[in-house]
């Protein structure tokens, strides 16, 4: 009778608490989905054909002898990716210009015929077994568009795509993600043909069975694709999420454009299927290695921006990282990696909510299982909850001495469903409670950033939910300040303005070229420069007395009496708008194409400065020139006349200098550019008088 007297207590108590215990409330992830968010952070791998021919799109067309790289190493893959914090690796194994990594027994266009480890080679396998023995995920790309196969856009491509895909996964280990691209039909070399073909995307794939194969094959994987079915694109390839991200979404073949582009960013509310968005970024401008734009790897405070606009509001980041021609990642992204990880790591060191005591507005039947500390005790499977029908409730946090913040972070509990639709983080101020931020949705985790606050209270309150807030945990935590170079813009008048990544710190500079310190001047507002400078500043953080890495400029007269002469067109006054991310391109025509300056006054040069396009797309680089002058745009003298060194790979700002010389008019003539395209660009053309 004891036996059953106690077995009727626990079912009772089961039965009890799945009564208290909240209904899921709309769509809500599946099993695969799970892990998969809480991946958070992983790489991209663009490394194919297109290095090797210095293209993004390859043609199809491209001879395999062309794979060839000559330290390929995907141990060093691994580490880099493992010490920069990220938890897994997606490679482009194959492609839309078709060429396969893995020597596949479809097709010829593979490392299999290419000179790398004599065609023995395979790139999945290897990045593979070192990903696994590594503990990251893996996972891998095919492009469902192929400019080399010869029956692109006929059924029998699609056996052929279904194939390989079936290859990929049966032959290397577990797969977290599985990627499709969106980019199909277009021009291509297909089997010889160089013609353009199209398709319908929808239906040509057979994506249905493309899905089941991955299902059968790979049944944790998740599947991505511009709308899912898993996981949905984030609408750009900047890495930045919209402010609202709702995992839950309905595909409207009605929405187009940009409407579209939001509509996939930001999601549903009530969103039939829950298919939570991943954002992708490139370390630089381009998916694949260029030589060009070793220069070009994001800034720090760039980076740190991509990550609190994606992870920070609750997408996860795909960052890319284009190995080079060696086979290997390339030291400046490596470099920015760790910086990023650095500061990653900094801002959420410690979580200063276990140092409070909690409270709650509201707690579920007043049962311990909801309670508020369940936020604080860092477990993703407890959460704090309300009484139903209870949607606006707040969680108080009181520290027994003041406390410095100025992150914040929220997750809900989301195999229930993403409820929350608005919140406000608040602290007490001589009594009164001073709004910090509000925002809308939170998902699988909110990052918030603002100026440092200090206090004793600190109220997280749910403004709006679709059902009683389940809350998973909440940190506040005291990150240090970005410490980087500001940087710099200076307008045609010659204003300077100065802009810091961190708000908390200081600007100090000189101008006189001595080294700035603390008892150099501050900058609080932008100043004039108008005569030759040498400009030196630094960031300076008051709280840990440090400085930034000391920035200098030689910066000579403002444009603002200068004027282009040499065409009719506007836009070519941008090569002197001193805005280095405008650029301007000459028609098409025969070289030599020259353009011809108004500098509105007589003045000593002693040389003159070129800024190539620093577009992505770049086209027309100046690689031979001559420059000459003149006083009255009549009569000119050759100054200087000779080649850009490496500009191609290194196309950064060119300074040449000659003896002095006085005059009114410049000219620029390109005699030849870097791609013998008969199209000359320029970003910025300048004089140097110092």
């Amino acid at each position: 009778m004891k036996k059953l007297v106690l077995l009727a207590t626990a079912l009772c108590m089961v039965a009890c608490k799945s009564i208290e215990a909240p209904k899921s409330v709309g769509a809500i992830p599946s099993a695969r989905q799970l892990p998969w968010h809480e991946m958070e952070y992983y790489a991209f791998i663009h490394f194919n054909m297109n290095t090797f021919t210095d293209m993004e799109w390859g043609t199809g067309g491209e001879d395999p002898v062309l794979f060839n790289p000559t330290e390929l190493d995907v141990n060093q893959w691994v580490k880099v990716i493992k010490d920069a914090g990220m938890k897994g690796v997606i490679i482009t194994a194959k492609h839309h210009d078709g060429f396969c990594l893995w020597p596949s027994e479809y097709t010829e266009h593979s490392v299999k015929n290419s000179p790398w480890k004599n065609g023995k080679g395979d790139v999945i396998k290897e990045l593979s077994e070192a990903c696994h023995k590594a503990g990251l995920k893996f996972g891998v790309y095919l492009s469902p568009w192929d400019r080399n196969h010869a029956e692109y856009g006929r059924e029998a491509y699609v056996t052929y795509f279904h194939n390989q895909l079936r290859e990929l996964l049966t032959n290397y280990g577990e797969i977290f993600e599985v990627w499709f691209d969106g980019a199909n039909g277009g021009s291509g070399y297909y089997g010889g043909a160089n013609e353009t073909r199209t398709i319908d995307a929808h239906t040509y794939y057979q994506w249905d069975k493309t899905f089941a194969i991955v299902r059968e094959l790979q049944p944790n994987a998740t599947i991505f694709g511009d709308e899912g079915p898993d996981i949905r694109w984030i609408g750009n390839e900047k890495g930045f999420g919209t402010p609202t991200n709702w995992n839950p979404f309905t595909s409207n073949p009605s929405l187009q454009g940009k409407d579209h582009l939001h509509h996939l960013g930001e999601g549903d509310e009530n969103g039939v299927n829950w298919i939570p968005a991943e954002a992708d970024v490139s370390i630089r401008p381009g998916w694949y290695y260029h030589a060009r734009e070793d220069h070009q790897v994001r800034p720090l405070e760039k980076m740190v921006n991509i990550y609190y606009a994606s992870v920070g509001r609750g997408y996860n980041l795909l960052l890319n990282l284009p190995v080079d021609r060696r086979g290997l990642v390339h030291e400046n992204d490596i470099k920015r990696l760790m910086e990023l990880k650095k500061v990653i790591e900094a801002d959420f060191a410690r979580n200063l909510v276990t140092e409070a005591s909690v409270t709650a507005s509201n707690i579920r039947k007043n049962n311990k299982q909801f309670k508020p500390e369940k936020t604080t005790d860092s477990d993703k499977n407890t959460y704090w909850t309300t009484d139903e029908g209870v949607t606006e409730a707040s969680i108080e946090l009181n520290f027994t001495k003041p406390t410095t913040f100025n992150r914040f972070m929220a997750q809900e509990y989301i195999p229930l469903g993403q409820r929350v639709k608005k919140f406000k983080l608040e602290y007490q101020k001589d009594g009164k409670w001073e709004t910090i931020d509000e925002q809308t949705t939170i998902g699988y985790k909110r990052l918030l950033r603002f100026p440092s606050v200090t206090a004793t209270k600190v109220r997280f309150t749910v403004l709006e939910a679709k059902g009683s807030p389940l809350i998973s945990n909440i940190g506040l935590y005291n990150a240090p300040v970005l410490l980087v170079t500001p940087q710099l813009s200076r307008d045609k008048n010659g204003q300077v303005t100065l802009t810091p990544a961190d708000t908390e710190t200081e600007i100090y500079y000189t101008l006189d070229g001595s080294q700035p310190t603390k008892q150099s001047l501050r900058y609080t507002t932008p100043f004039p420069v108008t005569q030759p400078t040498s400009l030196k500043f630094v960031a300076y953080d008051g709280k840990q007395q440090l400085y930034s890495e000391v920035a200098s400029y030689a910066l000579d007269i403002p444009k603002a009496k200068w004027k282009v002469l040499s065409s009719a067109s506007s836009d070519i006054q941008k090569v002197i708008d001193e805005k280095p991310n405008t650029w301007f391109a000459q028609e098409k025509g025969n070289t030599p194409t020259a353009i011809t300056i108004d500098l509105g006054e007589l003045l000593n040069l002693k040389g003159f400065t070129y800024l190539p396009s620093q577009d992505r797309w770049v086209e027309g680089t100046i690689s031979h020139y001559i420059f000459e002058v003149s006083a009255d745009n009549v009569h000119w003298k050759k100054l200087s006349e000779g080649e850009f060194g490496n500009i191609k790979n290194n196309p950064i700002e060119q300074r040449i200098t000659f003896p002095v010389e006085k005059a009114r008019y410049i000219k620029l003539t390109a005699t030849k550019t870097v791609d013998d395209t008969n199209r000359v660009s320029y970003a910025e053309i300048g004089i140097i008088t110092q």
